[in-house]
């Protein structure tokens, strides 16, 4: 096994005089959650459909699990499993039959193909509704059996896009610990979601799409770093204690919403807001309440994109 679950270079796609994709560059560890973010046509579903096989770049190399999509098509599917925004499961079946249709079309044999659906109808606690109609399913059960039906082939490198859509939010983190326990055993989810927490709960690395082009790649708290904005909130409890602070501090705004606080730009971190309060302490200055507000993934997806999540979330 590669160290790159998944590997693209200069990865380009265009219809006719519309450019897609523009030179797109990922690199995806084995055994981590990358997700890419961007807005509705950015090149998202495109993107997927070019590492899933399902479409040929114009241009640019990609490798899945070591196998080049161009060439070797075949031990690309062999290695993946993708699930889609919708979740695709037949609804004139039960949910047992649903499982054991994907069985039978792995061409598993009778013995194996009951043990395998039995253990991913316990794993996913849908035991005592195996035998109903998918159409009497809940969307976070539905969203489960179509996950389970992904890991009838036990894929290396599972693709979800939006797997949550939908869900209320117990079911949309029931589904995120299922995803986390995928990842301790060793696959590789390659994720893109509407939900900007979502990526910044799961997610190991983020890309960011935009027109065809990477904006900014990198963890969670690198690419909140790389937008400013970080501050301390300090409420004062009067106007005698807001006005010394004011007097002593050198850089500070006035909150807009509340007279009583003053907003000082720092980097969050536990030494800066010592010095701080230990600035405004020297000088006998009672602070009321204190708290620390860095940029979260909505600020950042709003300074690379120029649209803030409330666009993207509404499909």
């Amino acid at each position: 096994m590669t160290s790159s679950a998944i590997a693209a270079s200069g990865l380009r796609k265009a219809y006719k005089d519309k450019v897609v994709l523009d030179g797109i560059d990922l690199d995806v560890a084995t055994g981590t959650i990358f997700s890419l973010l961007g807005p509705n046509g950015a090149g998202k579903t495109t993107t997927i459909n070019v590492l899933t096989t399902l479409m040929k770049a114009d241009s640019g190399t990609v490798r899945v699990a070591g196998h080049d999509v161009a060439t070797q098509t075949k031990a690309v599917r062999a290695a993946i499993g993708v699930t889609g925004q919708f979740a695709a499961v037949d609804e004139l079946l039960t949910g047992q039959e649903n499982l054991q249709l994907m069985a039978d079309l792995k061409g598993m044999r009778s013995a194996e193909s009951k043990r395998v659906v039995a253990e991913l109808l316990d794993r996913f606690d849908l035991t005592e509704s195996a035998q109903k109609m998918t159409t009497t399913y809940s969307g976070g059960m539905r969203r489960k059996l179509d996950l389970a039906m992904t890991l009838v082939g036990k894929p290396r490198i599972i693709f979800l896009d939006e797997p949550t859509t939908g869900l209320d939010p117990r079911s949309r983190r029931t589904m995120w610990d299922i995803i986390r326990q995928l990842v301790a055993e060793g696959v590789t989810i390659f994720l893109t979601t509407q939900y900007l927490e979502e990526a910044d709960r799961l997610a190991d690395r983020i890309a960011v799409l935009d027109q065809g082009k990477l904006v900014a790649q990198g963890t969670p708290a690198e690419l909140k770093r790389q937008i400013p904005g970080s501050h301390v909130r300090l409420r004062f409890a009067g106007d005698a204690e807001l006005g010394a602070a004011m007097r002593v501090l050198t850089d500070f705004t006035r909150d807009g919403e509340d007279d009583l606080v003053l907003r000082v730009p720092s980097d969050g971190g536990a030494k800066s807001v010592r010095t701080l309060l230990a600035q405004l302490d020297a000088h006998s200055i009672e602070i009321e309440e204190f708290s620390v507000h860095t940029p979260d993934l909505d600020d950042v997806f709003l300074a690379l994109t120029g649209r803030s999540s409330t666009k993207v979330d509404a499909k």
